[in-house]
């Protein structure tokens, strides 16, 4: 059976091994530290049997006080094996949600490789996200991504107010 949770700290050596599996750019463990200990409502692993087979990587763009507040994905990956189960979708569902609901995130924006064809698919035709810009060189090996936003405010606006306490 697949779980998907809240991450916790004792899941970054997890994101982190999944990531080095998948993924060409790679981070430190202090970074998943720093977003699990900073922005903790907004990261979710994928579990079997203990062993984290799938995470997304959430913050919030709060720099500047003038401007509303916008969420981004970080990082998302799921291990080869368990591709074509909907975690990605999942994932980046519960991400969005946790934006939206936790710090009343209008939009979400991410950047994804122009080659990488599977997860350009998932966020344009499952998620629904839109081009914004192509950002030159924007990987450290050079290669072009595309800056990708979704308005997710009013996604969950109708489902916060029909909750009953």
């Amino acid at each position: 059976m697949i779980t998907i949770r809240q991450a916790e700290a004792r899941d970054a050596v997890g994101m982190q091994a999944c990531n080095l599996t998948n993924l060409p750019e790679n981070y430190q463990l202090k970074y998943y530290l720093y977003h699990l200990a900073t922005w903790p409502e907004l990261s979710f692993v994928a579990t079997t049997n203990n062993r984290v087979v799938g995470y997304v990587l959430g913050k919030m763009n709060d720099d500047d006080p003038e401007t509303p507040l916008d969420g981004h994905i970080t990082s998302l990956s799921v291990l080869r094996s368990y591709r074509r189960l909907g975690l990605a979708e999942r994932l980046m569902t519960q991400a969005q949600r946790a934006m939206a609901e936790v710090f009343g995130a209008q939009r979400v924006s991410l950047h994804v490789r122009v080659s990488n064809v599977a997860a350009f698919s998932l966020y344009k035709n499952t998620l629904k996200f839109d081009i914004k810009d192509t950002e030159k060189k924007y990987y450290g090996d050079g290669e072009d991504a595309y800056a990708m936003k979704k308005e997710i405010r009013e996604m969950y606006l109708s489902e916060m107010d029909s909750l009953d306490f």
